[in-house]
């Protein structure tokens, strides 16, 4: 990766190979060429956003229903190589889970996971799971049902689009035991850093991706003797989020869930594996 300035830049929101990169970064990185790329919504309830363009690389982070996304390539083997809107996150996606752009993003998904059937009977078959911050355009409300672009999905589960959660550390508390995922952002699976984005983002709060990222980015610097609930504790490569001054809610592959620790017992246990706490942020 070239050099801009005299920070290289950050190859996960970076959109640039050797061999391809945006028309943007023209002048700033070494490229074969640069294309303006087009723009996408993702339709599919949840899509991986991999590292290569093969199914068993690692899941880097996951884009819900609605998100945008600039594609600069895609293959013939199916896959989309493209930047996030939301985090600007690069990777590799399968290209079935692009649509045309047009979806007026009206509601969200406020319910931690939702059904969307293909009818206005809730006995019918749902024809997809939606996870919570998936955006929709709602059409129409039928009942207790409205009809979205994603099907017929209950209204109870529905928030407008602007709307905000007050409570960023109560929104993380409904992930409670949900498996752990690397790379995951929803309730079949979350990472630590996924699991503050998330809950972030439903307060409307902007949210880089990685815990590197959010350290860096978020919030200001006090001790960890002071903590206090929405703190957040930083170790190289995990970060945790304080529920009080005498525990924790993280997602880790300790307990492999997101799961409530002791403060002293996780600083004790990351400890003895070499990790020391690096940073806690007040935001």
């Amino acid at each position: 990766m070239a050099e801009t300035s005299s920070h290289r830049l950050d190859p996960r929101i970076t959109p640039a190979r050797p061999e391809l990169a945006a028309k943007h970064l023209e002048g700033k990185v070494a490229a074969a060429r640069f294309v303006q790329g087009s723009t996408f919504d993702l339709g599919s309830p949840q899509t991986p956003l991999r590292r290569e363009p093969v199914s068993d690389a690692p899941l880097v982070t996951e884009a819900l229903m609605g998100e945008r996304v600039t594609v600069y390539e895609t293959t013939e083997e199916g896959w989309a190589w493209g930047q996030l809107e939301n985090d600007d996150y690069v990777g590799w996606l399968p290209a079935s889970a692009l649509i045309a752009p047009g979806i007026v993003r009206t509601h969200k998904v406020r319910a931690l996971r939702t059904f969307a059937f293909g009818g206005t009977n809730i006995k019918q078959p749902p024809l997809q799971s939606i996870p919570f911050g998936a955006q929709l355009e709602l059409q129409q409300v039928e009942g207790a049902l409205a009809l979205t672009s994603a099907g017929y999905v209950p209204f109870v589960h529905l928030a407008p689009i602007a709307t905000k959660e007050s409570d960023f550390v109560a929104v993380a508390e409904r992930f409670l035991h949900t498996p752990y995922l690397w790379g995951g952002k929803t309730n079949l699976g979350i990472d630590c850093s996924g699991l503050v984005q998330i809950a972030l983002n439903a307060c409307g709060i902007a949210c880089p991706r990685d815990s590197d990222m959010q350290e860096a980015r978020l919030g200001r610097a006090i001790a960890l003797s002071d903590i206090r609930r929405g703190d957040l504790v930083f170790w190289k490569g995990h970060v945790a989020i304080a529920l009080d001054a005498a525990t924790l809610l993280h997602a880790n592959a300790h307990h492999m869930a997101v799961a409530i620790e002791p403060v002293a017992e996780a600083v004790a246990r990351i400890g003895e594996g070499g990790g020391e706490v690096t940073s806690v942020k007040r935001l």
